[in-house]
């Protein structure tokens, strides 16, 4: 009797319990973006986290994977990287669009382009629905204009993204009208703690972290820190030398398990080199939505 109970309650145990994901390959092979997106090498048939990776101004998808590593990197540790392209065609590749804020051939953005955060996330959801990307485990980063469209995200869909890592491109919302090396709060106020952890090099004349520069950029790193620092309720400012030639400032203290920091490289320029991708990742891992 005591043996029928317990068959009939583990039976209506998994008669109540949602089926297991399972990777769908062929269901990510019918993407238009596949040449874009990276499966580790030896890839879990269970969802796996995702690096959403966004190129610079006028690059592509396909040369970010290529430059960045990070497909070595994921394979190292069984992760899914997407590289998709910008919306609005540049030279010889595409930008971001970033709304109210003009890309590197100073202009706006067209009234008519592709609205990049809903493409971005929906890229997201679609490699959900594929079951080969835990959506609690979405992680966001890009280099330049794509660190700025991840800075971007981070202030308008940040409960899709579980952490980001801007590179050479940390922003927290608009230069302020009124003041440019201001960052403007009204342009930036997340729903959601966002942990953040950005890398940049102290040798980048593009995009300076003393601030300065292009129309777009304009406020220093310091400010986007202090404010991202507020936005995510930190308390507890810190420096410290991470290497020889890499120190990181940031706070701590931040609610919901939220930290708010920058490495910056000495001597570090305007490209991937500033990065340490396993540092990344050790970053990122740790949080989830």
């Amino acid at each position: 009797m005591v043996l029928l109970r317990v068959l009939t309650a583990l039976a209506a145990f998994f008669v109540a319990s949602p089926a297991l994901a399972e990777c769908r390959v062929g269901a990510l092979d019918t993407m238009a973006e596949r040449a874009l997106v990276h499966l580790p090498a030896k890839h879990s048939p269970a969802p796996m986290p995702l690096i959403m990776l966004l190129h610079g101004s006028t690059g592509t998808g396909a040369e970010m994977l290529r430059d960045s590593h990070l497909a070595e990197t994921a394979d190292l540790h069984g992760f899914v990287v997407v590289s998709p392209d910008g919306g609005i065609a540049a030279k010889r590749g595409y930008v971001w669009n970033i709304p109210g804020v003009l890309t590197v051939s100073g202009t706006l953005p067209p009234k008519d382009a592709r609205d990049d955060v809903a493409y971005l996330t929906g890229l997201v959801d679609r490699l959900v629905a594929t079951g080969c990307v835990d959506g609690k485990r979405v992680y966001l980063t890009g280099l330049s204009g794509g660190g700025r469209m991840t800075s971007w995200l981070g202030c308008v869909a940040p409960a899709r993204f579980a952490a980001i890592a801007p590179v050479v491109g940390l922003r927290a919302g608009r230069p302020a009208g009124s003041d440019p090396m201001q960052a403007d709060p009204a342009t930036c106020h997340p729903s959601v703690s966002v942990p953040l952890l950005a890398f940049s090099g102290d040798a980048d004349t593009t995009n300076p972290i003393a601030g300065g520069g292009a129309p777009y950029w304009q406020y220093s790193q310091v400010t986007a820190l202090q404010r991202w620092a507020v936005l995510n309720g930190c308390s507890e400012p810190y420096a410290r030398n991470v290497g020889a030639s890499v120190y990181e400032q940031g706070y701590a203290r931040c609610k919901g398990d939220a930290t708010v920091a920058a490495r910056v490289m000495r001597g570090g320029q305007h490209n991937w080199s500033v990065v340490d991708n396993e540092a990344m990742w050790a970053f990122l891992s740790r949080h989830t939505r």
